[in-house]
């Protein structure tokens, strides 16, 4: 079979995994990546405050998304673009936990995306000081990316991938994983049709103000 899957990666506005603000995504065709997209996020409500820790790693701030769709508008964007590929993200339960907890809280439907973390498949193909992106990408020879924009980190992450398979000898996300001896789990739907969750104001808010 094929190399086949579509890279991912989310940025968020503060500490709550529902809080996506960008995403970013690479699909990979026989090996090689054949097309990219990323755009700008609104959070859900009750998740969209923007703490300044994240703005200092992704530079994403609060005006930068006022336009931007919201999570339920663009999520069918981000699912037409990953069709039922695997999906491979660096340390990816952050990234599935993203995408499945901003569903949560809008109430919106995911699908069970089976994964790959390439974190993991980093460690068993490379010896480094480091497995931060930045330090693997360069091992994979993909240097001087963006750290932190969304879509150069997709696009790194499948570069990391791309290379360990070249490296490994196989041609299959599903091999590579099988060969290194790693899982590829799915994310789990839940029993029933999630409910969105209150957010819980941190603050009091005026009528008709946003909870920041």
């Amino acid at each position: 079979m094929p190399l086949d899957f579509t890279a991912i990666d989310f940025e968020t506005a503060n500490s709550s995994s529902a809080s996506a603000c960008a995403v970013g995504l690479a699909r990979v065709r026989g090996g090689r990546v054949v097309a990219t997209a990323g755009w700008l996020i609104r959070p859900p409500a009750g998740h969209d405050r923007f703490f300044e820790i994240n703005m200092g790693i992704h530079g994403i701030r609060p005006e930068d998304v006022v336009g931007a769709a919201d999570w339920s508008t663009q999520l069918a964007d981000l699912v037409a673009f990953a069709g039922d590929d695997i999906l491979v993200a660096h340390n990816a339960g952050f990234d599935m936990t993203v995408l499945r907890r901003a569903c949560e809280v809008t109430g919106d439907a995911y699908p069970a995306y089976r994964y790959l973390c390439s974190l993991q498949v980093a460690r068993k193909t490379y010896e480094l000081d480091s497995y931060r992106l930045p330090v693997v990408a360069a091992a994979a020879g993909h240097l001087d990316f963006a750290h932190h924009d969304a879509a150069a980190d997709a696009l790194a992450c499948a570069h990391i991938v791309i290379d360990a398979a070249a490296r490994n000898g196989v041609q299959d996300a599903v091999e590579l994983a099988m060969l290194l001896g790693l899982r590829i789990p799915q994310i789990p739907l839940p029993a029933e049709t999630p409910v969105p969750q209150r957010p819980v104001p941190q603050h009091p808010v005026q009528a008709g103000a946003a909870v920041a």
